[in-house]
């Protein structure tokens, strides 16, 4: 059994979620229920440490040189985000190109952008700009590409239940908003098979 003291925010938020179980007619004194609330709150800390992160730490230098001015995709980026509305998941991947010119980012950075941005409340259609614009902030690409495929919890759990449903969203800047060939090649490139 871990020794660590919860620090004030850990303990601020396990009170609220003792609160929310009284709400919902549970006894959080019961055995089951005991440590849920502490439990809660550093999941629910964990799920939003996007927070804690800013852009210049999470690409920590990581840009190179390089020749290529071809695009560079990093396709089925899993991804985990919880939604601003219900406080639900949504799952999916994300996919990320860009059209160098004179940098390249090392590859886990992009898998790392979208993390930080997915580890933050939002929707979906502010997550794709985010992460869209981060990678054009960083490596002053030609364009930018981002499209993310996710299944949200807030339809399947409840409201309308439709468990099948995905949502696509996209954002395009620069040669891939411009150029109908370049938007076309991405978008083709991420939807071939593997």
């Amino acid at each position: 059994m871990s020794t660590e003291l919860p620090n004030a925010a850990t303990q601020a938020l396990a009170a609220h979620y003792q609160q929310i179980l009284q709400g919902l007619g549970e006894n959080p004194e019961r055995e089951g229920l005991l440590d849920t609330p502490k439990r809660a709150a550093k999941a629910m800390q964990y799920l939003c440490n996007g927070y804690q992160k800013s852009l210049q730490e999470v690409v920590n230098g990581a840009l190179f040189e390089s020749d290529n001015d071809e695009m560079v995709i990093v396709r089925d980026i899993e991804l985990y985000s919880l939604c601003e509305h219900h406080l639900l998941p949504f799952i999916g991947k994300a996919h990320v190109a860009y059209i160098p010119t004179g940098k390249v980012l090392g590859l886990s950075k992009v898998a790392r952008i979208v993390d930080m941005f997915a580890r933050r409340l939002q929707i979906q259609e502010n997550l794709t700009r985010q992460i869209a614009e981060a990678v054009q902030e960083v490596t002053q690409a030609a364009g930018v590409a981002v499209v993310i495929e996710a299944k949200h919890m807030c339809m399947m759990m409840r409201g309308v239940e439709k468990q099948n449903s995905v949502m696509s969203s996209s954002v395009m800047l620069g040669a891939f908003r411009e150029s109908c060939n370049t938007r076309h090649e991405f978008l083709q490139l991420i939807h071939r098979s593997n």
